[in-house]
C-alpha cells in the first residue's frame, strides 16, 4: 500500500537574493508564497494512522517562515529553489514541494531518493 498527501498553505515573507546579476530581486521585497507540499509513505502509516498530521506541517513551516525575513533566519539565498529543497529536508515522507513566488512563477523541488521503485505513482 502507498499513502500519498498533500498540504496547501501561503506564507507572507520578505527576502532579498544575492545574485551574479544586476536584478530588482537583489532588493529586499516580499511575496506571498503558494506552497504544495507532497508527502508519501510505503506500507505503514504513522501511530495515529497518517503519513503526517496536515497541522504539524503547516507549523513546522509556518513557525519558520510566515511574515519573516527569510534572509535572517537562512543561512542560503532563499530563492524558491532553495526554499524548496529546506521543505522537502524538514520532512521524512516529503519528496516534493511546489513553491510559488508570485503569478506564472514556480519551482519544483523533488528528492528522487524519497519515491525510488514508485515514480510512476507519485507525480
Amino acid at each position: 500500500m502507498i499513502y500519498c498527501i498533500s498540504k496547501k498553505l501561503e506564507i507572507s515573507a520578505a527576502h532579498s537574493l544575492q545574485l551574479s546579476y544586476k536584478s530588482k530581486c537583489s532588493r529586499m521585497h516580499g511575496h506571498n508564497w503558494q506552497l504544495e507540499i507532497f508527502l508519501v509513505s510505503r506500507d505503514k502509516l504513522n501511530e495515529d494512522g497518517m503519513v503526517e498530521d496536515f497541522t504539524h506541517i503547516k507549523k513546522v513551516i509556518q513557525s519558520k517562515m510566515d511574515h519573516a525575513n527569510l534572509n535572517e533566519i537562512f543561512d542560503f539565498n532563499p530563492t524558491a529553489e532553495n526554499l524548496g529543497k529546506w521543505i522537502v529536508e524538514q520532512f521524512d515522507t516529503c519528496y516534493k514541494v511546489n513553491i510559488q513566488e508570485s503569478l506564472g512563477n514556480t519551482a519544483t523541488v523533488i528528492d528522487e531518493n524519497k519515491i525510488k521503485g514508485i515514480e510512476f505513482i507519485v507525480k
